[in-house]
């Protein structure tokens, strides 16, 4: 056993290397370096598979690897986002965007303005701040007071307010 790892050292340490490289592009924005030199390995370790032990071989390692990575891919990225890889630090969160939604929750009760007309989204203007506003469900015509009913992210609802 140990002569036969010695002796095909070079196309295990490619197909391993090649497929090691193949996932961590997985996480890596664009197609880069380690996807091209993952892609590059295997194809050399098939080819020595292929000089070693016939073609017949090569295309069944080549078939075992591609689902080999199939699973591996889709296990690791399951993991990332369910699992405790997705709450380590490796990965960014949108700290900001959970801090604007509460911000945009005491816009809730302010009065302002329609500058468009909504049906049921359109524009208001809040003390001067001009904001993308949706109605209830109800068609309000343009220059209309509003008021701010709920925030929700970057979704704030407005009611009209009738004197």
């Amino acid at each position: 056993m140990l002569e036969f790892l010695i002796a095909n050292l070079p196309m295990l340490l490619c197909l391993l290397l090649g497929t090691g490289l193949i996932v961590a592009e997985v996480f890596l924005p664009g197609f880069g370096l380690p996807g091209i030199t993952g892609i590059a390995l295997i194809g050399v370790g098939i080819v020595l598979a292929g000089v070693h032990f016939g073609a017949l071989v090569a295309v069944g390692i080549l078939l075992v690897l591609i689902a080999l990575l199939t699973v591996l891919i889709s296990w690791v990225l399951r993991s990332a986002a369910k699992g405790s890889v997705g709450r380590s630090e490796l990965f960014l969160r949108e700290k900001d965007a959970l801090g604007d939604a509460e911000d945009m929750r005491a816009l809730v009760g302010r009065r302002g303005r329609t500058l468009s007309v909504l049906r049921p989204s359109g524009i208001g203007d809040f003390d001067g701040v001009r904001l993308n506003v949706v109605t209830q469900g109800d068609f309000i015509e343009k220059d209309r007071d509003v008021e701010i009913v709920d925030a929700q992210g970057a979704r704030i609802v407005v009611r009209e307010i009738i004197d």
